[in-house]
């Protein structure tokens, strides 16, 4: 489970598979529902990649 301002790496990302290998911070306030398909926000990646939707499995928090 993952709180907003996690800062997770990217291991695979189906939205953008640019971002995997990536850091990046949590924006969900709650866990992710029906609207995002069960996938979290994941934003501050890059100048170059915007956030992100990745499923819980294709996220690693770390410290």
């Amino acid at each position: 489970m993952f709180t907003a301002g996690d800062k997770v790496l990217i291991v695979a990302c189906e939205d953008d598979p640019r971002a995997v290998g990536r850091t990046g911070r949590i924006v969900d306030e709650v866990p992710p529902g029906p609207l995002t398909g069960g996938r979290w926000t994941v934003a501050g990646i890059s100048l170059l990649i915007g956030p992100v939707l990745c499923h819980g499995h294709e996220i690693r928090q770390v410290d």
